[in-house]
């Protein structure tokens, strides 16, 4: 199948270890048949008393049981070696990869869908390959010369085995018949419990305030009662079969087969002892070897989807930089009639807009939402690369600019700003590992979060729990202001930033906005206009278009969207609840 080309692609890297490790797997499992083959000679020996034989056919089954755990232990090594070459070396290949792609793909894709492949795929591929090599030569070698010993024993006994055989695989492809779109729709019914369940526990705190956790528990119960209906019908259309595999590919009927038949070829003299005792040990460890066969599918089925995630990830083709340019002397930011389509949608985000930033002023860009406010911000930093038209930094297009230098030319700070779990010192020394803790300590005091640190019970070795969840959104904001601020970049944006201001921390985070927007380029996105009325120039942005561009006195006095804009907001900042007393 396409999928299992996928698998075996993925593991090309350490196929020759892989190798080794069968090789060594199946001399293993040669040398259990002829221990098996000796066993038997071994049972006539005592049968007929004949006391050298029995001593020189134990002293051969001692060392073949040696080097065949030898040769066992060998492989098992191997292929665990290999296992572990072959995580690091994806991991290598898709976090170098997840580097290179545009930041647009990465924050639509998700961090979960991300994580997903970066550890579960490679998890699981790591145990295809650690696991796999004995269930292969169990599965496919040992059945084999299994078989071939059995025809030169007595062709008969080695028929009945295969007939066995036969019909139980038979049974147990009927079992396994539309195999890939079950395996999916469980995957998909699986993936739906996991997410409904995350949801619900990350949501509890609303869920429980609005509906009493009931009502919302409902998408978590339909999502179990669906995978339970996916197991359910499997069962009841093949569940007959899978059963009846089980109990043919068994050692115990076989032997019981085998047992019957071979007396009564034994009692008329048309089959050896020999061969009799060789039948039952070797028939009886044919059947039992086919028993992994199902497991075996299973994790080729599983690890071929995550070799199949992998690709397509590996597939996806990283941001375009046909430019040299190493550094930057102008951040002059030109919009030159740009247009941009996010991929798999048909409506414009961004439709023919033209505008020119100067050199250490403060543009702000307003609008209603989904006007394409964050779209222009995103664009600037290559999160996409724009379908039409160009934007330049000084005279040069951003796409002729290595990334790791258009990146090193500009600070974001974001609406919800990411915390990572680690000391508060080393989240602001974040892209700039290389600043003393005196730095640090600027730089926070500069985004007014300095006296906050001070009074936490380890100052700047404060651990942060996961995602700074210990940290309200001002707090969070202020230390993401602190790390652009120890940057200290040209070019700043600004996103959404005053959306977690209120009236305890508004004036701090006006404070740091002033000391982290000084000497530098500025572009804010901001719905709060009280922020942007001192902004050298106003962009007001509507359906994709540029509306409007001016001042706040050019804007405000004109009849246009920033004008009604400005009133519903002074209206707003005045309005207050009146009491009926």
């Amino acid at each position: 199948m396409a999928t299992d080309n996928v698998l075996w692609r993925i593991v090309r890297p350490v196929k020759k270890k892989l190798n080794f490790a069968m090789v060594l797997s199946v001399g293993s499992t040669l040398l259990t048949i002829a221990n098996l083959i000796i066993l038997s000679y071994l049972i006539n020996a005592l049968y007929t008393g004949d006391t050298t034989q029995i001593l020189y056919l134990f002293g051969m089954m001692i060392l073949c049981v040696v080097i065949s755990y030898v040769l066992r232990l060998k492989s098992f090594d191997v292929s665990h070696y290999a296992a572990f070459d072959l995580e690091a070396i994806l991991r290598k290949n898709i976090s170098s990869h997840l580097a290179k792609l545009p930041l647009g793909f990465l924050t639509e894709t998700g961090s979960g869908a991300l994580t997903k492949i970066l550890n579960e795929d490679v998890r699981l591929l790591h145990g295809f390959v650690a696991d796999s090599t004995p269930l292969f030569v169990r599965t496919y070698a040992f059945p084999v010369v299994t078989l071939v010993a059995l025809f030169w024993f007595d062709y008969r006994v080695a028929l009945v085995c295969l007939a066995i055989l036969i019909v139980g695989l038979g049974f147990l492809a009927l079992a396994m018949k539309n195999k890939t779109e079950v395996t999916h729709q469980f995957n998909k019914a699986k993936e739906d419990i996991n997410v409904a369940v995350i949801e619900y526990v990350q949501a509890m705190p609303v869920v429980r305030v609005f509906d009493g956790g009931e009502k919302s528990f409902v998408r978590y119960e339909s999502a179990l009662q669906r995978y339970l209906s996916i197991i359910t019908l499997w069962f009841k259309e093949n569940g007959l079969n899978a059963k009846l595999s089980m109990f043919i590919l068994n050692p115990l009927p076989t032997f019981i087969i085998l047992l019957v038949l071979g007396t009564y070829w034994f009692q008329e003299g048309s089959l050896s002892f020999v061969s009799f005792v060789a039948s039952l040990l070797l028939g009886t460890g044919m059947i039992e070897s086919i028993l992994p066969y199902r497991s075996l599918t299973n994790v080729i089925s599983r690890a071929a989807i995550s070799s199949k995630r992998i690709e397509e990830l590996l597939a996806v083709e990283p941001l375009a930089s046909s430019g040299e340019q190493t550094s930057v002397s102008d951040t002059t930011i030109s919009f030159e009639s740009v247009s941009f389509t996010y991929p798999g949608r048909e409506d414009k985000a961004l439709d023919n807009i033209s505008f020119t930033v100067k050199p250490g002023t403060f543009t702000a860009i307003t609008g209603a939402s989904g006007a394409g406010k964050s779209t222009v911000a995103r664009l600037l930093p290559r999160f996409w690369d724009v379908n039409q038209g160009q934007i330049k930094l000084g005279d040069t297009d951003i796409r002729n600019l290595k990334p790791e230098v258009l990146l090193d030319t500009i600070s974001f700070v974001f609406q919800d700003n990411f915390i990572f779990s680690d000391t508060i010192a080393n989240n602001i020394r974040m892209g700039a590992e290389e600043a003393s803790i005196e730095e640090v300590m600027e730089a926070a005091k500069a985004a007014q979060i300095h006296d906050f640190i001070m009074q936490l019970p380890d100052g700047y070795e404060t651990l942060v729990k996961e995602r700074g969840n210990n940290f309200s959104g001002g707090q969070k904001q202020r230390l993401a202001i602190a790390r652009a601020i120890l940057r200290n970049k040209p070019v700043l944006i600004l996103d959404e930033v005053t959306s977690f201001s209120d009236t305890e921390n508004e004036l701090l985070l006006m404070c740091a906005f002033r000391n982290l927007m000084k000497d530098k380029t500025v572009i804010m996105i901001a719905h709060r206009l009280e922020t942007i009325k001192n902004a050298d120039q106003i962009i007001v942005m509507d359906k994709g278009r540029i509306s409007e561009i001016g001042n706040h006195d050019q804007l405000a006095a004109n009849n246009g969207i920033y004008h009604a804009m400005w009133q519903s907001y002074t209206q707003a900042r005045n309005w207050h609840i009146k009491s009926d007393k």
